[in-house]
């Protein structure tokens, strides 16, 4: 038995929740990963893993188990990283979860420069606004805007992202201007954006001094995607509040307006997200850092 790879088939299979997505992670054959789980319980002379055709549950021996096996997997991963850092780039697979506005303005038009820098490193981008899991789905990290629900994750900031609330044209002609956040409440239409997580529409916020107003922004058009979000503003199909960074070109040639420039939606911080058993990994490294020299241009409102 290679008892080393066991015991990351083991730690994979207690992350991912089941034997087929911890095999497809490891790029390992499922029967493989089975025989290696059963030989490792054999030599333990204890069951780690509960399971049935439908649930995989790790026992109370097993979950012990899985702590010191993660502890003893990231140090000699540290370890192997640390023997070829004198004379090897980092290299293997980074598996990076973004938002669709973020990875198609900011992180793909930058990415040549990481190739160059780092040519052994393999770049999978997850690109989408949903919410990830990323231990039970494989991913290294991600990269998100707002509030930190998930504590258990080592967050790096590495910017913040300025708002503007924007209108067509088209739609402002039959509307009109609003004046005042709340002329919104009656007289006006959203396009808004909704939560994936909840499928709520978030509301529009408005700041000016110490005065607050938020407004319900329920809509009978919604979206839960950035560019689409952006492409149904265009289309003057009601007011929204977007991320400045998107939203500029098209207030550049007149595609948008800005609205009560005066009132503003508070920044939501950026964070690249991994979890702390990888925070070791040489390739997650050196991506997290180039991450942060690339998100420095908008690390300020534009």
């Amino acid at each position: 038995m290679d008892q080393l790879l066991a015991l990351r088939c083991f730690v994979r299979i207690a992350e991912a929740g089941t034997f087929a997505r911890a095999a497809d992670q490891l790029t390992l054959p499922r029967s493989t990963v089975s025989k290696l789980i059963a030989d490792l319980e054999d030599h333990l002379g204890t069951k780690l893993i509960q399971r049935t055709t439908r649930t995989t549950n790790i026992t109370a021996e097993g979950a012990a188990y899985y702590e010191r096996a993660k502890a003893l997997i990231a140090e000699i991963e540290d370890m192997d990283a640390a023997a070829r850092r004198a004379k090897a780039q980092p290299k293997g697979r980074l598996r990076v979860d973004i938002g669709s506005s973020l990875a198609n303005l900011i992180l793909i038009p930058a990415l040549p420069g990481f190739r160059e820098r780092y040519p052994d490193i393999e770049v999978y981008l997850g690109v989408s606004d949903r919410p990830v899991d990323l231990i039970g789905e494989g991913v290294d990290c991600a990269i998100r805007g707002g509030r930190l629900a998930d504590t258990s994750l080592i967050a790096r900031h590495i910017g913040d992202l300025d708002y503007v609330t924007c209108a067509a044209p088209s739609y402002l002609e039959t509307h009109g201007m609003p004046r005042h956040p709340a002329d919104l409440a009656d007289d006006h239409v959203f396009f808004s954006y909704f939560s994936s997580a909840t499928g709520k529409p978030f509301s529009l916020l408005f700041h000016r001094g110490d005065e607050r107003v938020e407004i319900d922004a329920r809509a009978m058009v919604a979206v839960n995607e950035s560019t689409a979000h952006m492409t149904g503003l265009v289309a003057g199909l009601g007011i929204g509040q977007a991320t400045r960074f998107v939203a500029a070109p098209y207030l550049d040639d007149g595609s948008l307006v800005e609205i009560l420039p005066d009132w503003k939606r508070p920044p939501i911080p950026l964070h690249v997200l991994y979890p702390p058993n990888r925070y070791l990994n040489a390739k997650l490294r050196v991506f997290v850092d180039w991450v942060a020299e690339v998100f420095k241009a908008i690390d300020r409102p534009l």
